[in-house]
């Protein structure tokens, strides 16, 4: 059976600690996690946790209780607890490289991620926007779309990574259909929704006020939004934000198309912020992740939260059995 394979992220961060908690499930797909094999043992120690972990060797049955499959990927340089090293950049990109071959070329069902630290990464001067964005080069698609989940809610994002000035020029019509087409297709096909119900926040405050407060809604969005409604998808034209994420709006909603970063991921980890999940949309594979960073000063502390690991591999194996 196929693997799902897990990265275990930034190695100075909690993405081991909670990447060690996954001997604790109970799964019928194997579960292998990309990591230095000497690193997972050492912060076993440190966390006082006995679990057996075993060098995947490329075919496996599903682990036993208390085991856990690593895929060994050598460390540059030795971890120091909560303390970033440009040298093992190199590890963490060679953990998303495998993951993304492997799954690729048919070798696994797809991908869970835990964090990285964009930063370190960018600071030994290799260009890295994030996990998402490197996917997608990866992959070599157009576009992808992020979404977060918690159980109550989706909000997908039609710009990611971008400074709030940058924003409003990447609210184009061509990017809005294509957000729109991937957003629509996966739901269909990866989470089976018939018919998804979507609603789509306004870019301006109060959705421009009429042209008010801003004209992109009557220029780019709505006329847009208005061609897909035409074709019979269950799509509002664009609302103020600040009253789309109301329990009496959400309530028939199967997902929410948000313009940029921070217009509605708040609202969604206020919601569920340790349960909710990353779904990169439009990859030819399953990608899911935490909905978290790489809380460096929680590694080795016992104190990392590994529920939005779980949710997010529960997601993924749910994903790949459809």
């Amino acid at each position: 059976m196929l693997p799902l394979y897990v990265t275990s992220g930034e190695p100075a961060g909690i993405g081991p600690d909670i990447c060690l908690t996954l001997a604790e499930r109970h799964d019928e797909r194997p579960i292998v996690v990309l990591a230095d094999i000497n690193l997972l043992k050492q912060r076993a120690d440190i966390l006082n946790q006995k679990v057996k972990l075993i060098e995947y060797q490329g075919q496996c049955d599903a682990a036993a209780s208390g085991q856990l499959y690593v895929e060994h990927v050598p460390l540059k340089a030795a971890v120091v607890l909560g303390e970033l090293d440009t040298q093992n950049s190199a590890y963490v990109l060679e953990q998303l490289r495998r993951s993304a071959e492997y799954a690729m070329l048919g070798k696994s069902v797809g991908v869970a991620t835990a964090p990285v630290q964009k930063s370190v990464i960018n600071d030994a001067g290799i260009h890295f926007s994030g996990h998402t964005e490197y996917y997608q080069e990866f992959a070599d698609v157009k576009r992808v779309v992020m979404m977060l989940a918690t159980k109550n809610l989706r909000v997908a994002l039609a710009t990611t990574h971008l400074a709030l000035r940058d924003v409003p020029q990447a609210i184009t019509k061509q990017r809005l259909h294509q957000v729109i087409d991937i957003l629509i297709h996966d739901l269909k096909t990866k989470f089976k929704i018939e018919h998804p119900h979507i609603l789509v926040c306004g870019l301006n405050p109060h959705a421009g006020e009429g042209g008010y407060l801003g004209m992109e809604e009557i220029e780019i969005i709505n006329p847009v939004l208005e061609s897909y409604r035409t074709q019979g998808v269950n799509m509002s034209l664009s609302l103020p934000a600040d009253t789309l994420f109301t329990p009496e709006n959400l309530k028939d909603a199967d997902a929410v198309l948000a313009m940029y970063h921070d217009q509605g991921l708040p609202v969604l980890k206020s919601q569920g912020f340790g349960e909710a999940i990353n779904i990169t949309l439009g990859l030819p594979f399953i990608r899911t992740s935490v909905d978290h960073g790489t809380a460096l000063s929680l590694a080795g502390t016992g104190l990392a939260k590994s529920s939005s690991l779980h949710v997010a591999v529960d997601l993924a194996l749910d994903l790949a059995s459809h």
